[in-house]
């Protein structure tokens, strides 16, 4: 049996647990190592080929458990808001759950040495941004979160790939490097597994979305709409 983790960024917390089988032989193994794409392998076998490959004994134990991905029953537990949030800043509601499996596995006390916080791994910056008092509270952070990332996608004319490349390194980032991902293997990483999860976003043949700025207690909120406004400004962000 194989198991492999997705590396994530140095934000985020990935656990790994192990479940003891039945009490029988002492020579159960359990090998670890990297694959070439940077990937956590545990696996009860040892593998064929591969460097610094890790063996650990597990006593009266015949064979060793690693779980899955504990993300698919968490992630129902937010459908709500992620589609709420979704659909109010015209953001794909997958995107938005991949984004967040891949930051926090869906725990939303999730905390990173450089100061991430809650489900969508905000940082400091974003919070002030959109003055959440609660990151660890899942309706401010998914506010929050999806908001930046539609900021983003302004940003890059509704290129994800550019957006999540931002969200994950910053902006000055992918500008500094050319309006293309950085090279960084993390960031580089975090783009494809979140694109992998996400799936492909569909091309848009129907109506185009426009961006109204409203103002709510002296703050610009923006909201995205299918339907051409009468009055105000607008902005064309997709067609």
């Amino acid at each position: 049996m194989l198991s492999r983790f997705g590396s994530p960024k140095g934000l985020r917390y990935l656990v790994v647990i192990v479940v003891l089988g039945w009490a029988v032989p002492a020579r159960a193994q359990i090998y670890s190592w990297r694959d070439a794409d940077g990937n956590l392998v545990l696996s009860n076998r040892k593998p064929v080929e591969g460097a610094a490959v890790k063996s650990f004994a597990v006593p009266q134990a015949e064979t060793v458990r690693a779980t899955r991905d504990a993300t698919a029953d968490r992630s129902r537990a937010y459908d709500d808001l992620i589609r709420e949030h979704a659909h109010e800043h015209g953001v794909r509601p997958d995107l938005v759950r991949a984004v967040m499996q891949v930051e926090s596995a869906f725990n939303p006390l999730a905390r990173s040495p450089k100061g991430a916080l809650g489900l969508m791994q905000l940082m400091p910056a974003t919070i002030r941004q959109f003055r959440v008092s609660n990151a660890f509270d899942p309706e401010q952070n998914i506010r929050a979160g999806v908001s930046y990332l539609r900021e983003l996608l302004d940003r890059y004319q509704d290129n994800e790939t550019l957006a999540l490349a931002a969200y994950n390194a910053g902006p000055g980032a992918v500008d500094s490097h050319g309006t293309t991902v950085p090279p960084y293997r993390e960031t580089k990483d975090y783009v494809a597994h979140v694109n992998q999860l996400a799936g492909r976003p569909i091309e848009m043949r129907g109506p185009t979305m426009y961006k109204v700025i409203e103002y709510v207690d002296g703050r610009a909120v923006p909201r995205y709409t299918d339907k051409r406004p009468t009055t105000g400004n607008y902005e064309i962000v997709g067609r």
